[in-house]
């Protein structure tokens, strides 16, 4: 009987010199829910995007776990970190579900509020002058920006309504050459919600992109192509449609 050939290898980006001690050891002082081996594999993608001397943006800023990351790419770089958010907390972190703490609610207004926690983690970091953080929803900041980005982290509501709107109003301002990151992609149903997955492979049948690099559910993809007129209904950047 012939063996059964093994299955393909999964793409990786080019090594990338890992952050220094005191940037892991502030990543993982941090809250959030972002593994070590896939924050490396983020931080190694945003000093590879961090060439094209273009702002690095972020998608889900919770309590600044990744975006500590960004932020030091950035420093090193002479670049600035983005990180958007409304910091009431998606779905899966309001009380009675799965992810909710306590310790982030608002005791005044009864409602979640990441932000505070967010500036303690950049403060401890040293690195709160090389972020620009902006709290609001995402489509709403997306509909305002304009200008091309090296790297896109989409990691923001995992519904099918909220991917969407991150993958429609932020893929089109990654710049030719640039990165598209998606954190929580699950191929199998069972290890976790589809929404990331599918505007994974959205984006690769766009023709857009092409997959560089997979970290346990992080996704790589560069951008390579200009994509399909209808990939992205309604979205024109000016750069290219996605």
């Amino acid at each position: 009987m012939t063996a059964a050939p093994p299955p393909p290898a999964q793409p990786q980006a080019p090594p990338q010199a890992p952050p220094p001690a005191e940037t892991i050891a502030a990543f993982e002082a941090a809250k959030g829910f972002m593994p070590l081996d896939e924050g490396l594999a983020l931080h190694a993608a945003a000093t590879e995007a961090a060439a094209l001397g273009l702002p690095l943006l972020e998608i889900g800023t919770y309590c600044g776990r990744s975006t500590i990351l960004l932020a030091a790419v950035a420093r090193d770089a002479g670049l600035t970190a983005v990180t958007v958010d409304h910091h009431r907390g998606s779905e899966e972190q309001q009380p009675g579900w799965e992810y909710h703490d306590p310790e982030l609610v608002d005791p005044e207004v009864k409602a979640m509020d990441t932000l505070p926690s967010f500036r303690r983690t950049l403060h401890a970091a040293g690195l709160e002058e090389h972020v620009v953080a902006v709290v609001g929803r995402s489509p709403r900041v997306a509909a305002l920006w304009r200008s091309p980005l090296g790297l896109v982290f989409i990691d923001g509501g995992h519904t099918d309504e909220h991917a969407t709107a991150d993958y429609e109003g932020w893929a089109p301002h990654v710049a030719p050459g640039g990165l598209l990151v998606i954190h929580d992609v699950f191929p199998d149903p069972a290890d976790g919600g589809q929404a990331p997955y599918r505007i994974h492979q959205r984006a690769l049948e766009s023709g857009a992109f092409t997959e560089i690099s997979v970290t346990g559910s992080l996704r790589v993809l560069r951008r390579t192509g200009v994509g399909s007129q209808g990939a992205v209904r309604g979205v024109h950047s000016g750069l290219t449609h996605v």
